[in-house]
């Protein structure tokens, strides 16, 4: 059946760091990571949308230990297998 509508899913892990994982699913947020089924084709910046971070919490974006630049969010397309983590901007003293 070929159809030029067929949406396709795939699998990647989402990681939240440090006070981020409090916009986990409470399930998830001892292991701080979820696993997601995203559509072909997503985003960095529409698949942790959907979670509500405050964008001034958005600090440091990684795909497979790669920085993704801000700029760069709404455009870096993820891959199946992708691991997408996000950590807080981090205060030290």
């Amino acid at each position: 059946m070929a159809s030029g509508r067929m949406h396709r899913n795939m699998n990647i892990t989402f990681k939240l760091f440090a006070t981020l994982t409090d916009y986990l699913p409470p399930d998830a947020r001892r292991a701080n990571q979820v696993e997601l089924e995203v559509p072909d084709g997503a985003t960095v910046l529409q698949v942790y949308t959907p979670y509500g971070l405050p964008d001034k919490m958005v600090h440091l974006v990684l795909v497979n230990g790669r920085y993704i630049a801000p700029e760069q969010r709404g455009t870096h397309v993820l891959q199946a297998g992708d691991a997408l983590a996000i950590w807080p901007p981090i205060a030290g003293g």
